[in-house]
């Protein structure tokens, strides 16, 4: 799908599909509807009535203008109550006008300037972009029908609104691109999505950026003493990467360091899993995707911060090399880690991560991963959580994914948390009971981060979606992408 900008009169414009936006209950059309169905002699609002179109957020109805208008139709969408118009509102009515423009294999839709108050053209832009973008995703590597693409035009009235237009529309194609890319990436079969094809990602991020990357073999891992990795991959033929890559301006700010979980393919291990458990475990490197997706984008954004990233990319096989429940291994920072549960594998990787970033004292530590189906439990397909060892930085974590459209629930982190995870023969264990256990695995990773102000992202509940529950018109099923955004506001937005 292409975006493009044009100068144009959205009523004397010709294109497949015009878009007009229609609030519930309006009593009276306004702005570009009302233009058009004046054009129509009225044939909108008769259409309107008659197919009893009400304004529902996200709906959408086709209506054909049989020449009365160059566009040959205009597909009315559902803006849902005026009063609780919002930025998010505008992008889920782009993605759903852009999918049924896809379904009906349309070739161009175009988008009216939106006279808002509160709105600049460009955040108007950038969030039309956005929407179209995520909504008309489908991953069809596989699949021989792909499905038809379209061209979207976003109309400028003059060259001074269409420079503002375009510049919105950029940052709307550079954040859908990377919320997308992290869809693929997790998409992938586990076959193909090995802990080396994880690392062979990021070195294509490293080529013709001024981005680094390193990446390393179990040789180098078992020098360094990260012998918690090593465990954890030690059964599967495709053995782990420790993947670095560092995005470093000129005068940074700060240093943000994250970490992604990376495990591609989880069994459980020799506690196995059910066969309906291991269903979508070929998206437990959700993290290390989205980690993967920010990197790649931070040339194009050019934040003035430092970010710094870390990968943990294994496989959690079983076999005859299986850690086993009781195994006491060694932390890369010292630690002593009694092995309760082998399915408790990311945050056995993501300590090593953890412990690695911190050692690099950046100013802060954001790890992302799909830990817990009890933060699934707890939230639904709706939110993911966050918490963390300071308070402002999951308070910002929190403003910035409102921002970015998704949603972050902050979850207490006792004391009583961190004191469940010690261990009578080690200095800590992974796992500790059932109850509790989302933050029981975020106090866990904290134990790696030192002083260092960190804070942990569970994305378990919306990382792959797999039934109609928690999907939306931007949300397909399968993978989502969830955080790419988050992160990429949070890092350039707060300078």
């Amino acid at each position: 799908m292409t975006v493009r900008v044009i100068v144009a009169d959205p009523l004397t414009h010709r294109c497949d599909v015009l878009a007009v936006g229609i609030f519930s209950a309006p009593g009276r059309l306004e702005g570009i509807a009302a233009k058009v169905d004046q054009a129509l002699g009225g044939h909108l609002v008769r259409t309107l009535q008659e197919e009893r179109f009400a304004g529902e957020l996200g709906k959408v109805l086709v209506v054909h203008t049989h020449g009365r208008l160059p566009a040959a139709r205009v597909a009315a969408v559902g803006l849902g109550e005026r009063e609780s118009f919002t930025v998010d509102r505008l992008r889920l009515a782009a993605a759903a006008l852009a999918r049924a423009t896809q379904e009906r294999r349309l070739g161009r839709l175009a988008f009216p300037p939106l006279q808002h108050k509160d709105w600049e053209p460009a955040v108007v832009a950038a969030t039309r972009t956005e929407g179209a973008l995520l909504g008309t995703y489908a991953f069809t590597k596989y699949k021989k029908e792909k499905g038809g693409d379209i061209n979207v035009e976003l109309l400028a009235a003059n060259r001074a609104e269409a420079a503002a237009v375009e510049a919105g529309r950029r940052r709307g194609q550079v954040v859908a691109d990377a919320v997308n890319y992290a869809r693929d990436l997790v998409n992938e079969p586990a076959n193909v999505m090995t802990p080396e094809a994880l690392a062979a990602e990021a070195r294509k991020i490293g080529r013709g950026t001024k981005i680094k990357v390193q990446v390393w073999g179990p040789q180098d891992l078992k020098k360094r003493g990260m012998e918690v990795i090593l465990a954890v991959g030690g059964a599967s033929a495709h053995t782990p990467r420790f993947i670095l890559i560092d995005y470093a301006p000129a005068r940074p700010k700060r240093t943000v360091a994250i970490a992604g979980k990376g495990v591609t393919f989880d069994t459980g291990g020799v506690d196995i899993k059910t066969a309906e458990g291991m269903q979508t475990m070929k998206g437990d490197m959700a993290g290390a995707a989205a980690v993967l997706a920010v990197m790649r984008t931070l040339p194009l954004v050019a934040p003035p911060v430092r970010v710094t990233a870390a990968i943990a990319a294994v496989e959690n096989a079983v076999g005859s090399r299986s850690m086993r429940p009781g195994d006491i291994v060694r932390a890369v920072n010292g630690a002593m880690i009694e092995i309760a549960n082998t399915d408790a594998e990311g945050r056995l990787v993501l300590a090593e991560a953890v412990a690695h970033l911190a050692a690099g004292s950046p100013d802060e530590i954001i790890d992302l991963a799909t830990l817990t189906g009890a933060a699934r439990i707890a939230l639904g397909p709706f939110a993911a959580a966050v918490m963390g060892s300071d308070q402002p930085l999951v308070d910002r974590l929190v403003a910035a994914a409102a921002r970015a459209g998704e949603r972050l629930v902050a979850f207490p982190l006792f004391e009583e948390y961190r004191r469940a995870m010690r261990s009578d023969v080690a200095d800590l264990k992974n796992s500790s009971g059932r109850y509790g256990g989302a933050q029981k695995g975020g106090a866990f990773i904290g134990e790696f981060a030192g002083s260092v102000p960190w804070a942990h992202i569970d994305i378990a509940p919306v990382s792959f979606l797999e039934t109609e529950e928690g999907t939306s018109v931007i949300q397909p099923k399968g993978a989502s992408g969830y955080a790419v955004r988050t992160l990429l506001e949070y890092v350039t937005a707060r300078t």
